[in-house]
């Protein structure tokens, strides 16, 4: 075992964004599980316009001005995704609440086929492993659950900030043992992963698995890509096994 080398630093261990980054979210949590959801509380909601709906959602979104948790902003922009699939009747609210409830089950998310062969190589170069993540969930709980051998979870549930604060991050390597230069930070989102982890002198690698930020330099379009371009590897065979 051996610790990597990026960019002429030593790492000694990596972060993971949760959601979208290891994990997708299932069926339940879907356009169909929206429509399923508002069928039991009176609403026609219509599945076609999910994708529509959420990216509506997301440009409405207000974050705590403190990046506190605020539970009530992700109720909002569920039932924000609700309105907009057409379930504008009284139980737009209690939709929007059983489906946060939804998010906080372990068993509606799956791993991604790359995420348990990338974490393996992490483990056999001798990387400490982090999850760090925004949401409704227990994150120690979710890891057990679904059997990940990692060494620490921060959610923002618990630690009351979400990313991009630095301290979610500092949380993270303060239980590691390391310093930023000693880690990078691996997820989906620009401004919550790459930004927040950067702003903390991090290396920080964006997943992009839909393609939508070819330009961006540090980016790989799956997990696989990873242990290369962490130094660990000369390429990304050894994580496919």
């Amino acid at each position: 075992m051996h610790e990597g080398r990026i960019l002429g630093r030593v790492l000694k261990a990596v972060l993971f964004d949760v959601d979208f980054t290891l994990f997708r979210p299932g069926p339940e949590l879907g356009p169909e599980g929206y429509e399923r959801t508002g069928a039991r509380h009176g609403l026609a909601l219509d599945r076609e316009s999910y994708d529509e709906a959420r990216l509506a959602a997301l440009a409405d979104l207000q974050r705590h001005p403190e990046l506190e948790h605020d539970e009530e902003l992700w109720i909002r922009f569920t039932e924000d995704i609700i309105r907009g699939m057409g379930g504008d009747g009284a139980g737009a609210r209690t939709c929007a609440v059983e489906v946060v409830r939804q998010w906080e089950r372990h068993e509606n998310f799956f791993l991604y086929e790359d995420a348990l062969p990338t974490l393996d190589v992490l483990r056999r170069h001798g990387l400490r492993i982090g999850l760090v993540s925004n949401g409704q969930r227990d994150l120690d709980g979710f890891a057990l659950h679904h059997r990940l051998s990692v060494d620490v979870c921060v959610g923002s549930w618990r630690h009351g900030r979400v990313k991009p604060h630095r301290s979610i991050f500092e949380a993270a390597l303060a239980a590691l043992d390391v310093t930023p230069f000693e880690s990078a930070m691996i997820g989906d989102s620009y401004a919550d992963d790459i930004e927040g982890a950067r702003a903390l002198g991090m290396r920080a690698i964006l997943l992009d698995r839909d393609g939508l930020h070819e330009g961006e330099p540090d980016r790989i379009d799956t997990l696989l890509a990873l242990p290369a371009v962490l130094g660990l590897v000369s390429s990304s065979h050894e994580a496919a096994g």
